[in-house]
């Protein structure tokens, strides 16, 4: 297979040093020391930040003359949960974090199925309409709420549901945040990704995953490096590029071991290995 030139950029997720506790700012200059193109903040550490007096249009000033871009934040507003008021409450989140977002120069947020991770059932169309009422809500902010899908929920835990909820919105904005774990762990196969088409993916979240524990009780914690693993991570690149997308690949880990590393140490080592995954895809 012919060699692309760097198909992909790579992005941090600040989950992958979160135990450091280093704060969003030096977090933010180790990313851009060790050569990521992005980075993935969360809403709590922004609201740590703030809390602390610091301005969120400071920081995205930072982000940018560190040369990075702000592909998404990770949020959790209860944007489609069936209880009313509490939806309310969720969309009004939801602005909240549309607003931190629009400051710090994201393109966009996390939209995850936060409230029905213990709740089998979804009514996915009823999902759709609410995820199109999400994206009319931000267009005020010109941030994209992203539709996530989590493996470990009992909702919205596989590609396909969120592929449907994402085309039923019929909305222009539309797109979806994928995850080599969760694709993994909520049963699906790696293998329908090529029904996707260049713009179905905003963003894209690797990681690798281990034979042990078993996909029925595999965890968060239990991410690797890319190719420390199993996962089929070259047919996974080669399809994502096929279908083309362009977007970036971002590091997304919660190993408890990285996070007794030396920071700097675990960012070089994972854009490397996911590089070097990338690069043998295409060999």
């Amino acid at each position: 297979m012919s060699s692309p030139s760097e198909p992909f950029e790579y992005s941090l997720n600040s989950s992958t040093i979160r135990g450091q506790e280093l704060g969003i700012e030096k977090v933010i200059e180790l990313a851009a020391e060790a050569g990521y193109k992005g980075i993935e903040p969360w809403i709590n550490e922004l609201d740590a930040f703030t809390d602390s007096g610091g301005s969120l249009e400071d920081l995205g000033k930072r982000i940018a003359d560190a040369g990075l871009k702000v592909p998404n934040v990770i949020g959790f507003p209860k944007w489609s949960v069936e209880d009313d008021e509490e939806r309310a409450a969720g969309i009004e989140e939801a602005r909240r974090n549309l607003d931190m977002s629009q400051k710090i120069g994201a393109e966009r947020l996390a939209a995850a199925p936060m409230g029905y991770q213990d709740k089998p059932g979804l009514n996915l169309d009823r999902a759709a309409e609410r995820y199109r009422a999400l994206l009319d809500v931000a267009q005020d902010y010109g941030v994209v709420p992203m539709l996530e899908f989590w493996g470990f929920s009992k909702s919205l835990y596989r590609f396909g549901e969120a592929l449907y909820i994402a085309s039923e919105a019929e909305h222009p904005d539309a797109c979806i945040l994928a995850d080599v774990y969760h694709i993994y762990k909520g049963g699906g196969s790696h293998t329908s990704l090529r029904l996707a088409g260049a713009e179905t993916f905003g963003l894209f979240h690797v990681n690798d995953y281990p034979a042990d524990p078993p996909r029925e009780t595999i965890a968060d914690a239990d991410r690797v490096y890319p190719g420390d693993g199993i996962a089929p991570l070259a047919e996974i690149f080669q399809t994502l590029h096929k279908i083309g997308y362009r977007g970036m690949l971002s590091l997304e880990l919660f190993n408890e071991s990285y996070w007794e590393q030396e920071a700097s140490h675990v960012l070089e080592t994972g854009l490397k290995k996911l590089r070097e995954q990338v690069q043998a895809a295409f060999e």
